[in-house]
């Protein structure tokens, strides 16, 4: 009862730095996929991939996110270490990514897609229900703030990407830098060994700080399989879940062939494709905390619904606009909607889950959107090598007219505590 009783005083009191902190951990995990995404055209032409074979390096790691998402998510709460798991998961990612940049193989990049795809598998469970217990009444403002994280690296790699693959224009000036792929990718790992440093060592004194208060301690790994049963029973989560693998689809495929069809289709040079992924990323970087906070006022039943439907209808304008520069214009209004919602699922999933569950919840959850992720990018593949490249945002209007359909037979959110 005491611990109840004080739990409100303490959050006031506490320090916005632990959120910060973790959202910059989780602009880490977002940099070097980014990077991809922009190097994958001139991968793809160097060693001859098709489009089927350039998505099936992203949907093996989704596929492998997918295998392992779920027994991440009970690791978690079966050990609860969080600091030191997240410093674990940050340790993982960056490099896998320096072998891809000495591979001529297309099976290596798959082996090493599928590394970056399990070592991923730890952050979200660990992070997300973190950032919830430990600011309850704004759980949706700081999962918000961390998604903006994500976002950040998300809108600032491709930038620099596109930048060093080609150069930049800065007031009518032609800056050239003309390094190769496999360059960028070293160097695009410099700044992520600092940082992984940097966190390894701050995330290590909150791991500290965790287990003074005693509340860094795990359910024990039973106890995690007992309240594991009762998530596949809850049916908002499974509905959730669903939605969000559905979602995932669109996500994944937009990530994946935005890039390719503005450098194929529309002839963007790197550094112009990078700056449109910029501005889709910097729009959800905008509408993230907008949509978090809305959530924690009105509930996140109508923010989804209409952020979906939203995403939809500016899908169908972009093949419309397909070859026009009102196309990258749509790029970035897309992401305002899109990105909008993501911490808002997040959240509401939390709200959804038996008290004690929460990495187990967010596990699963990431599970389904990882199934999403390794499935949609290779349908498209397959439409792109088929049709065209503008026949793939078709397929992502529907997926996420379907992840909309899933969010209405929802009725209402429940109130449990993570």
């Amino acid at each position: 009862m005491t611990a109840v009783a004080t739990a409100p005083d303490t959050e006031t009191s506490r320090s916005f730095a632990e959120v910060w902190l973790i959202s910059i951990g989780h602009a880490l995990t977002h940099w070097y996929p980014s990077t991809f995404y922009v190097l994958a055209p001139v991968i793809g032409h160097e060693l001859g991939l098709s489009y089927t074979q350039i998505a099936s390096i992203t949907a093996a790691q989704a596929f492998a996110g997918a295998m392992s998402n779920i027994p991440g998510g009970i690791i978690v709460d079966s050990i609860g270490r969080k600091g030191l798991l997240m410093a674990l998961s940050l340790a993982w990612i960056g490099f896998p990514y320096m072998i891809m940049a000495a591979t001529h193989a297309y099976w290596m990049l798959l082996a090493c897609a599928i590394l970056i795809g399990v070592g991923n598998t730890i952050w979200h469970p660990t992070a997300i229900p973190t950032l919830a217990n430990r600011f309850p009444d704004r759980k949706g403002l700081v999962v918000s703030i961390h998604g903006m994280g994500g976002n950040v690296g998300d809108a600032v790699a491709p930038f620099v990407a596109g930048m060093l693959l080609s150069g930049v224009v800065i007031g009518g000036v032609a800056i050239n830098f003309n390094f190769t792929w496999r360059e960028v990718m070293v160097l695009n790992v410099v700044p992520g060994i600092f940082m992984a440093v940097a966190i390894f060592w701050m995330l290590g004194k909150l791991q500290m700080d965790g287990k003074s208060r005693g509340g860094d301690r795990g359910m024990g790994f039973m106890g995690v399989l007992r309240g594991f049963h009762e998530i596949l029973k809850n049916k908002t989560l499974m509905m959730l879940a669903t939605s969000s693998a559905f979602r995932s689809m669109t996500q994944g495929s937009l990530m994946v062939f935005v890039p390719l069809y503005l450098a194929n289709s529309m002839g963007y040079e790197p550094w112009r494709v990078g700056m449109a992924m910029m501005g889709l990323q910097l729009a959800g970087f905008i509408a993230a905390p907008i949509a978090g906070a809305m959530s924690d006022k009105v509930g996140p039943r109508s923010i989804m619904m209409s952020s979906m439907a939203m995403t939809a209808v500016v899908l169908l304008l972009m093949i419309f606009s397909g070859g026009t520069p009102l196309f990258v214009f749509f790029v970035a209004v897309l992401g305002f909607f899109l990105f909008a919602i993501r911490a808002v699922l997040q959240a509401w999933t939390l709200d959804a889950a038996p008290k004690g569950m929460g990495g187990s919840a967010i596990g699963l959850l990431f599970g389904f959107q990882a199934v999403g992720s390794s499935i949609g990018p290779l349908v498209c593949g397959v439409l792109a090598d088929q049709f065209g490249l503008l026949s793939t945002f078709y397929f992502m209007a529907v997926t996420i007219v379907v992840a909309n359909m899933f969010v209405f037979v929802i009725a209402k959110p429940e109130s449990q505590a993570a």
